[in-house]
């Protein structure tokens, strides 16, 4: 067993001894890929999405200095076809990049990774000469001639170096060419069965080409077949709910919301398992020590990228296109880099059918919260603050107490959000109405009865409080909305959810810049 090269199943073993959630199956996908044009592959999650777990896994299977036979007993990959194939079968090497740039941040990164990879696959391979001047791929390549036998290559943070120093970097510049040295030239197919990097950002772009254009690239953004190996599924979430003694409902609305490829309910795996071990839903996120670069980024405000972030925290969309982001941190220059840099980190997911990205969950908008703090957008501030108040006043039908609530936030928003017609009115109110969320599910346009209604809010599971139903109307009072309300007999499916309702008219008067509102037991 060496540092580098056949270093064993001693991590996947620790995994399995701890509560481990079955991602066996990705093994078949990797399988598949196995000395042909698809052996490059390039798996970007987000922070504590569970990379490093899958790196162990394959290094654990296709390792043979090892046996796992038995560790697989009972997973998904033990039924399938390839299972015996590829079992420990080849030499791996393993290399986790963010362990080079901890060490040396001040020295040759590139060179001293390849001198100690080289010395340690030399005493993996006393009996194979190394020449003066080999550098690490000279050497695969004379142990693969003399052994007749290829490489599994597994790459763990491969986009450190690039995280760490902007792209006009020496370090950069090294690094890139050294990626290109082992896995585009002309030996890599001879010396490498398969090849499996994982990071948060995809291959850097440089102009529109990656600089790896070999590499099949699985992302946040386009994960392709690995969809369900990016996190937690809704099974495997109920799962450890049942076996936690944990509501569901709790952990969907705290971690839930990641729509990756066609799965469109995942979680983030490292906060459930955080909240079933601790028995306490809250955010874990802060771990993930990405806040920082996530304030710089919304306080570019490219393009109305403020007005965006305010409508996603107000449970709205904003349409994205990811495909012109350069897969560079330092290289931020549009909304839409921005945009998409955040969907690579696990602050926004992304809906591909439509080219749209959102704030996927309770924890996540947390974060954002105080991103938006961080940056001191005051009206937005007060807003969130005052969102508790309007609740109560909403709940104890005190309409002058609403009426005063919406209009600070009004006259706080107006400078953010265009306030000319209804669904401006609904996005300003979504913030204002933040605090519900704790105990609601917040519904913008709910079909209902005859029609859509405007805002409702659904209570959670096991909350004992009346929904509420909002409409909202410009240049009409509120008694209009009221009307509308039971005319187009909204209550009737709302009712299904909840027997106690709040219907709630909200006007406002664009001469006189005055609400009104009016609020009734249904």
């Amino acid at each position: 067993m060496g540092a580098f090269i056949n270093i064993g199943n001693a991590g996947f073993q620790s995994a399995l001894n701890g509560e481990y959630i079955d991602k066996s199956g990705l093994i078949r996908l990797v399988n598949r890929t196995l000395f042909t044009e698809r052996r490059y592959g390039c798996v970007t999650r987000s922070r504590r999405f569970g990379k490093t777990m899958a790196a162990k896994m394959l290094c654990a299977y296709y390792d043979q200095s090892c046996n796992s036979r038995q560790l697989f007993a009972g997973l998904e990959i033990a039924s399938d076809p390839s299972f015996e194939k590829h079992l420990n079968k080849y030499p791996v090497i393993f290399l986790d990049i963010s362990d080079f740039v901890t060490r040396f941040e001040n020295k040759d990164i590139v060179s001293e990774m390849d001198t100690r990879l080289r010395e340690d696959v030399n005493m993996a391979y006393p009996d194979v000469e190394q020449k003066d001047g080999d550098d690490l791929m000279d050497y695969l390549f004379r142990i693969v001639a003399a052994k007749q036998q290829q490489f599994i290559f597994i790459i763990d943070e491969w986009d450190s170096i690039c995280r760490e120093y902007s792209s006009d970097t020496q370090a950069m510049d090294h690094f890139v060419n050294w990626l290109r040295r082992m896995f585009k030239g002309g030996l890599s197919a001879t010396v490498f069965a398969g090849v499996y990097m994982t990071g948060i950002l995809p291959i850097k772009k440089y102009n529109t080409q990656s600089a790896l254009n070999n590499f099949v690239e699985y992302s946040m953004v386009e994960p392709m077949n690995m969809g369900p190996y990016f996190g937690f599924t809704k099974n495997d979430v109920q799962a450890l709910a049942t076996e936690h003694g944990m509501d569901y409902a709790e952990l969907e609305k705290w971690y839930d919301g990641y729509q990756i490829g066609d799965e469109t309910s995942m979680f983030n795996p490292n906060s459930v398992m955080m909240a079933t071990s601790s028995g306490r839903c809250r955010s874990y996120w802060a771990s993930t020590g990405a806040f920082e670069a996530v304030a710089n980024y919304i306080k570019m405000n490219y393009e109305g990228l403020k007005d965006d972030i305010i409508r996603m925290l107000a449970g709205g969309r904003c349409k994205v296109d990811p495909t012109g982001f350069g897969n560079d941190m330092f290289d931020i220059r549009s909304k839409d880099d921005v945009l998409t840099v955040l969907i690579h980190l696990g602050y926004l997911s992304y809906d591909w059918r439509k080219d749209e990205c959102y704030i996927p969950n309770r924890e996540v908008a947390g974060e954002m919260v105080n991103a938006v703090k961080a940056n001191n957008w005051k009206p937005v501030v007060d807003a969130l603050a005052a969102s508790e108040q309007l609740l109560q006043a909403t709940l104890e039908g005190d309409e002058q107490a609403v009426v005063q609530a919406v209009e600070a936030v009004h006259d706080e928003s107006t400078s953010i959000l265009s306030y000319n017609n209804e669904n401006s009115l609904a996005c300003v109110l979504s913030i204002a109405y933040y605090y519900a969320r704790n105990n609601y599910v917040m519904h913008r346009e709910l079909a209902s009865g005859k029609g859509f209604a405007d805002m409702v809010l659904i209570p959670r599971k096991n909350v004992d409080l009346p929904a509420i139903v909002l409409e909202l109307k410009c240049n009409k009072d509120a008694d209009a909305a009221i009307d509308q309300i039971h005319r187009k007999q909204y209550p009737a499916k709302i009712q299904q959810y909840t027997g106690n309702l709040l219907l709630v008219g909200i006007s406002y008067d664009r001469n006189s810049k005055q609400h009104s509102c009016r609020i009734e037991h249904f």
